[in-house]
């Protein structure tokens, strides 16, 4: 294969394009295309003094900050694969991916240092630091950029090469590193722009999903930095800090659901003193949003939410509501371009067999997006990959016009008394309740019924709803046999790196009762 590829070309050919616009901009500063193309050729340079080249894998440990754009271009650019670290992970974690991934090198802004820095030590690791002050022990890679010779442009990468290695928090079992290559990358990046996102030159993007999770750096960095945008980093997410760059000029929300939840909470509380901002667009994934969500949202900020769907494993988009669409609520849109998505008997794991259109299924998707497996486990590999098609693990139907539904995750059905309960059905019931933020649906063991019913419920600011009233309410809406029985009001959810609410965690928390 002589043809040649690089996910670095993204920043190098918008830097020409669009030098001197805004790339990046973190608590009002801005660097230009231009400039962090530049800074980022000072990056490769000292990587490469520091022994990066082809192939090797060099770990990112960072909050949204413009480093991470710096640091992970310029792997990128060396022939290298950047392996991004969740920011929250403990040093044991952090261990077991460096480990795993067989990084050489970490690269770990400072205030992470507490458990990084033993981590990349005990596995082995070499570290140099960002955001460090001067004279800090640990290598500085800003001095160390400002004393290297930069490199001239980005090595050029066959399509199957492996650009990223993103680990999947998964259910069970540790987590795996699940291999993105250019092509994949590139071409959704592509894809993405040319027909499914209305993302624009000069778009000012929202750029609070984290950037080692697969959505925060595919579809909010590298297809903002392709369009010409701007992206503008949140480095933590509230709603407080969230609603600040909205109403200072966002054009393009991009967010899971439990993010637009908490920019409705955060508007309602700071009451006739608040502005719904000027967006023109918003993006939602992840998991499902609720119906009662996407219309709130629309009736105070002005702006559709357009759904879509994906995994890791799918670099991640699989599925839209296009633009030039209208959008269909409760759905995840249509395959986007090249991609196939369809709906597969979910009891068969070791072939695929299509169902006609309506019927519930899983949901297998194959196409130019899939990732190449997953690193030093050919078993998982083959257990995802059937007969060219990724199992997602999801159930859902498709219409006669092409649209998805996503109905729950395959593990999350919940069984009780034989009859299946999906966990998104509860929620969206639960949901339409207005003193209810948002709402969490679980299956937990239960003696008598098999699984019982259970929801963890977050409030309205300054509501006194109780749980029996909320029940009540659930139980006039829904089956016998579908509302939840155990109900529990929380302050917060416990959250994966994409934003995701944690079941599993919640199940293991009212095991533990």
């Amino acid at each position: 294969m002589f043809a040649t590829l690089s996910v670095a070309a993204i920043l190098a050919e918008s830097a020409r394009r669009y030098a001197e616009h805004p790339a990046v901009t973190l608590n009002g500063e801005s660097v230009s295309y231009a400039q962090l193309w530049e800074q980022t050729r000072a990056y490769a340079g000292a990587l490469s003094a520091q022994g990066v080249g082809e192939d090797s894998r060099v770990a990112i440990l960072m909050p949204n900050v413009t480093d991470f754009a710096r640091t992970y271009y310029a792997v990128l650019a060396l022939g290298g694969t950047v392996v991004p670290v969740h920011a929250l992970l403990k040093r044991h974690e952090i261990e077991y991916v460096l480990s795993d991934a067989g990084a050489t090198l970490l690269v770990c802004a400072a205030p992470l240092l507490a458990e990084g820095q033993p981590a990349a030590e005990a596995a082995g690791a070499g570290i140099v630091t960002v955001l460090a002050p001067e004279g800090h022990a640990l290598p500085r890679l800003e001095d160390l950029a400002a004393a290297a010779e930069p490199i001239t442009g980005y090595v050029p990468r066959q399509p199957d090469d492996i650009a990223t290695i993103l680990y999947t928090s998964g259910t069970t079992g540790k987590p795996k590193g699940a291999l993105g290559t250019h092509l994949a990358l590139v071409e959704q990046v592509n894809v993405l722009l040319t027909s499914t996102f209305d993302i624009r030159e000069r778009d000012r993007i929202f750029g609070g999903l984290p950037l080692f999770h697969t959505f925060g750096q595919t579809v909010v960095l590298n297809t903002g930095l392709r369009a010409g945008a701007e992206v503008v980093l949140l480095p933590k997410f509230t709603p407080d800090a969230a609603l600040d760059l909205v109403e200072a000029g966002i054009d393009i929300f991009c967010a899971v659901p439990t993010m637009y939840v908490g920019l409705l909470a955060g508007l309602r509380q700071r009451g006739a003193s608040a502005k719904s901002g000027g967006l023109r667009y918003a993006i939602s994934g992840g998991s499902a949003l609720t119906l009662a969500v996407l219309n709130d949202f629309e009736e105070a900020f002005g702006a559709r939410i357009y759904e879509g769907y994906g995994l890791t494993e799918t670099s991640p988009v699989a599925c839209f509501n296009h633009v030039g669409r209208e959008p269909v609520p409760g759905t995840v849109g249509q395959a986007i371009w090249g991609v196939d998505v369809e709906i597969a008997r979910p009891e068969l794991p070791d072939a695929i067999e299509l169902l006609p259109t309506g019927e519930l299924g899983e949901i297998v998707i194959r196409g130019h997006n899939l990732f190449s497996g997953y690193l030093n486990r050919p078993d998982a590999t083959a257990e995802a990959i059937v007969d060219g098609w990724f199992r997602s693990g999801d159930l859902g139907t498709k219409d006669e016009d092409g649209y998805i539904r996503i109905l729950d995750r395959k593990k999350d059905m919940i069984l009780r008394n034989g009859y299946n309960v999906y966990p998104r059905e509860v929620e969206e019931v639960l949901v339409g309740h207005p003193d209810v933020a948002n709402a969490a649906v679980f299956g937990v063991p239960d003696d008598v019924h098999g699984e019982e019913i259970a929801a963890a419920v977050s409030l309205a600011p300054g509501s006194g709803l109780t749980a029996d009233e909320l029940r009540a309410y659930a139980e006039e809406r829904l089956a016998s046999y579908k509302f939840p029985r155990l109900i529990q009001i929380v302050e917060e959810f416990p959250m994966g790196p994409s934003g995701k609410i944690l079941k599993r965690e919640l199940v293991a928390g009212y095991r533990r009762d």
